[in-house]
């Protein structure tokens, strides 16, 4: 038990050091948390240390993922279905869009520029075509842009993104068994009577039991996130459809929406961002960057030249849609997944999953550095929100805790 203490303390000890370093840097906390876990990663490995930091403990697994589930959650809760019918065509054609221009462009480059066998090709594809729900809501959150219906269609498209991701992956890769049968018929049963009964358990012990209410939502995410990956799926995915079915009952109590969000960016993120980071092999990348570069650059470029034009006919001034394309360039949580699930299946190399994850993660930093010091459409951003217990934000974040 020391010694998880002692891990904990120097993963919140790096968390703090993130906080400070994007505060002065003005950038996203997400991507200064995944560079500075590369650093420590870096240098664990110099000192011949790198077990130490315990990226691959059940119990830091357990705390990243969580933290995973409930910021997508939260991304979908913050989806007002009248936004969502507004902007139908503009998520849908610019979702598919950005799934379909990198999955063709990184698996053609794979197979024809740097010669790897149809299968690697086709999960390379799969791997870098996804866009990152939890950096974009993580940058979403910190610029305020959550609140506008501007961000509300980015978040949109990224779910129609990564769910292009996954039913190509499901359908090239995965079986389709029984238990995917079963996890969709009990999934749509609980999205069903999913409002009802959380109306009905908030109007009968709300502020009389403590916090009932996340209790219960947790319950509902680690339920379906269980049965998800029992039957070969991600539990992400069900966590952002349960966060826009309960849209509306979210809505109706921001405070405790807030401390739901307080909860997860100040306590389980860190460790999902920080781990990611440190996946990351330097030596790696040093030993062959042209092969890192290229694939970078088919997953950034693709997703560019496919998206651009499409978000022109959706957003005329320029800022909007730079800003728009590149977060939608970026990937993480389901092309780290994908990545993986060929390693563990002969489909990839251990020298091609290096690849795959280094390019995923620098996805998740270049594209939305560049598009947040570049790019960014102030004149969007809404008035900040002193309105939580008189304190100001942090970073974008009101801090209620």
């Amino acid at each position: 038990m020391e010694h998880i203490f002692t891990i904990a303390a120097l993963w919140l000890g790096l968390a703090v050091l993130s906080s400070v370093i994007a505060y002065h840097l003005r950038v996203s906390i997400a991507l200064i948390e995944i560079c500075v876990g590369v650093i420590a990663a870096a240098v664990a490995g110099y000192l011949g240390k790198s077990e130490a930091l315990g990226s691959n403990q059940e119990w830091m697994r357990f705390l990243a993922s969580s933290g995973a589930v409930l910021l997508t959650f939260l991304a979908g809760a913050e989806l007002e279905p009248d936004v969502i019918r507004r902007k139908l065509k503009e998520v849908t054609v610019v979702g598919i869009i950005g799934f379909l221009a990198p999955f063709l462009g990184c698996a053609a480059i794979a197979s024809y520029v740097l010669n790897w066998d149809l299968q690697a090709s086709l999960l390379c594809g799969v791997a870098l075509s996804t866009t990152s729900m939890a950096v974009v809501y993580a940058v979403m959150l910190e610029t305020g842009f959550n609140k506008t219906d501007y961000g509300k269609g980015i978040l949109g498209a990224c779910f129609i993104n990564d769910l292009g991701t996954v039913i190509v992956f499901g359908l090239l890769f995965a079986p389709f068994t029984y238990r995917t049968v079963i996890f969709i018929v009990v999934t749509a049963f609980l999205l069903t009577i999913l409002p009802f009964t959380s109306r009905l358990l908030t109007r009968t012990y709300a502020h009389r039991t403590a916090a009932i209410r996340t209790k219960w939502v947790i319950l509902i995410l680690f339920g379906l996130g269980a049965l998800a990956l029992w039957s070969g799926s991600e539990a992400v995915l069900a966590a952002y459809i349960v966060g826009m079915v309960l849209a509306e009952f979210s809505s109706g109590d921001i405070f405790w929406i807030r401390r739901l969000r307080t909860l997860t960016v100040g306590f389980l993120t860190p460790f999902y961002f920080l781990r990611a980071g440190t996946f990351v092999s330097l030596p790696a990348l040093i030993s062959a960057p042209l092969v890192f570069l290229i694939l970078l650059g088919g997953k950034v470029f693709s997703k560019i030249f496919g998206l651009y034009p499409v978000i022109g006919r959706f957003r005329r001034q320029r800022e909007e849609r730079w800003y728009y394309t590149l977060l939608m360039s970026t990937g993480l949580t389901f092309g780290t997944i994908s990545a993986l699930y060929g390693f563990s299946h002969n489909i990839v190399t251990q020298e091609q999953y290096s690849f795959l994850v280094a390019v995923v993660i620098a996805s998740a930093v270049v594209p939305t550095l560049i598009a947040s010091l570049a790019f960014l459409p102030r004149h969007l951003q809404p008035e900040p929100d002193r309105s939580a217990e008189g304190l100001p934000r942090e970073n974008g974040i009101t801090d209620e805790g």
